[in-house]
């Protein structure tokens, strides 16, 4: 089925406007599964279009009106799928913002989504009173001790409190009628991390997340169960919502990823398709082999980054692999075959993408050689349409009509993608070009290294120096001379770190990136261990 306007590239909106697919899903399998949560609660997809409906009443009768952002602030679980989908049923656009998100980083999206209605947890409610300026926010929906405790300080500030019970009283049973929905209307603002600036709003349209959720769940079936353990306020958890959705399958809520009992957790929710961020699958290959490794519901499992240990973990637990690119922007544009031979690929160009990698004038660079990912969709409303309230970043980013990545890849004359290094973060020294990427994974091979990051520094001869910084596994200690007689043999010379700090904790955003322009701030600091200085000095080998 097409879209009315007859572009055979445009789907039907039924295909794609969530609240409409939820809806035709329900008309033809109303008691199949459709959601299960780790605390024992389970949905049909009748059930999950009765929630959320009553939401959808409840912010009717609240004056939210179609295309009104709702501000989503809660842990993954039963409350935040409803508030999701009903907000959307509404017709209203989702902003569901990070749980860590406090202070001057709140105050931003806050003021910057423009949302008079805000679902909030009990316990982040009080993080609100201590922003300055709560933007348009005129109702605040949260628990009943939230209310209780803090009703009286929000009056104070024109916003009025109310419980969670508004989306179950008996009124609310009459839900409003959907309103017309189409492909290119906007279903949702997903903020992104900041690392470099403010956090930028990501405008994403029904076509836009669907067409994202559609790529990433390539092999799943109606008889299979995507397992959501990534926040609902993050596109990794979000995206696989609107896949599972698409392909007429269910999904596991998770709250946390632990990874004790990971497979467990995942095997009683009956759950056969994960994605696994790199330190999640290194976490899991660090735990000591166990009979029970491969006792587990599982059949594929999406690793990203793809590294040497994905092979052992496919090997280990028994299981496939595969891997891709994605950013909140754009829509999985590149994708991998099954169990994929190449290390450190994402794969190839899926169908409906052109790209290119370009150098700093966007001219195209050959096979082989390192350049910025642009790319650009054949189908209108599959890429975000731009950052919200953003007119210069979105320029930016959409500059001569291709979306900046802003990330470094090579392509090989196969047409696979390596991911080289974020721009930003690509280090040079004296005439070499280094990724931090490549470095890092060398760094946490290392059995005392559980987290690492590698930053470009000043340099007393020219360009740049290596900098790695390193936070230890509990109990552990590591001479940094070790460190680097471990990584002597793994990199090129030019690769191995001059100087090494081993620190606590690394700085992180809310979204648990390493803050790496901190780290870049704070340059060579007296804690920093040089193997100059120490006598250390590595040389090209002659040939």
């Amino acid at each position: 089925m097409t879209a009315p306007n007859g572009d055979p590239r445009m789907p039907a909106a039924a295909d794609c406007v969530l609240p409409l697919l939820l809806e035709k899903l329900v008309g033809s399998r109303p008691d199949d599964t459709f959601a299960v949560f780790d605390s024992g609660e389970s949905w049909s997809y009748a059930r999950t279009l009765q929630e959320a409906r009553s939401v959808a009443s409840a912010l009717q009768d609240l004056a939210v009106r179609p295309a009104d952002r709702v501000l989503i602030w809660l842990p993954n679980g039963p409350l935040a799928l409803k508030a999701w989908f009903g907000t959307n049923w509404r017709g209203a656009v989702s902003v569901a913002i990070n749980t860590a998100y406090r202070g001057a980083l709140l105050q931003h999206v806050v003021t910057n989504c423009d949302a008079g209605v805000a679902i909030c947890h009990g316990e982040l409610v009080d993080r609100l009173l201590e922003i300055e300026d709560l933007g348009a926010l005129r109702v605040v929906i949260t628990s009943a001790e939230g209310v209780e405790r803090s009703a009286a300080a929000f009056a104070g500030r024109g916003v009025t409190l109310l419980p969670f019970a508004v989306f179950d009283t008996p009124a609310k049973t009459e839900a409003p009628g959907l309103p017309a929905l189409a492909p290119w209307d906007l279903q949702s603002i997903c903020y992104t991390s900041g690392t470099t600036g403010p956090s930028k709003g990501v405008l994403s349209s029904y076509l836009h997340l669907h067409t994202m959720g559609w790529h990433c769940t390539d092999g799943v079936t109606a008889a299979d169960r995507y397992l959501i353990q990534l926040p609902l306020f993050h596109v990794g958890g979000t995206l696989f919502v609107t896949g599972a959705l698409a392909r007429g399958a269910s999904i596991a809520v998770m709250a946390n990823f632990s990874t004790p009992t990971f497979l467990r957790d995942a095997t009683r929710l009956g759950a056969t398709h994960c994605l696994l961020l790199g330190a999640m699958a290194g976490f899991l290959m660090r735990a000591p082999p166990d009979a029970a490794d491969r006792q587990h519901s599982f059949r594929r499992i999406m690793v990203i980054p793809l590294a040497e240990k994905a092979a052992a973990l496919a090997a280990r637990f028994g299981v496939e692999i595969v891997t891709l690119f994605n950013m909140s922007e754009i829509s999985a544009p590149i994708v991998s075959e099954v169990n994929p031979e190449a290390t450190g690929s994402c794969g190839r160009l899926r169908r409906g993408i052109e790209a290119r990698l370009v150098d700093e004038h966007d001219c195209e660079v050959p096979d082989g050689t390192a350049g910025e990912l642009v790319v650009r969709a054949d189908c209108p409303w599959t890429l975000s349409h731009g950052y919200h309230k953003m007119p210069e970043a979105t320029a930016a980013a959409w500059r001569n009509g291709w979306f900046h990545t802003g990330d470094l890849f090579r392509r090989d004359r196969d047409g696979q993608y390596y991911f080289v290094d974020r721009g930003k973060d690509a280090i040079r020294r004296r005439g070499e070009n280094i990724s931090s990427f490549e470095v890092e994974e060398q760094v946490l091979a290392h059995e005392a290294v559980q987290e690492a990051a590698v930053v470009g520094v000043a340099s007393d001869v020219s360009e740049q120096e290596v900098m790695a910084i390193v936070v230890l596994r509990p109990g552990r200690e590591l001479d940094p001379a070790e460190l680097v007689a471990f990584l002597t043999p793994r990199l090129p010379h030019f690769m191995v770190p001059r100087y090494i700090r081993i620190v606590a904790a690394l700085p992180k955003t809310p979204t648990s990136k390493i803050e790496k322009h901190r780290l870049r701030a704070d340059g060579i600091t007296p804690d920093a261990w040089d193997r100059e200085a120490a006598g250390i000095r590595l040389k090209r080998t002659r040939l």
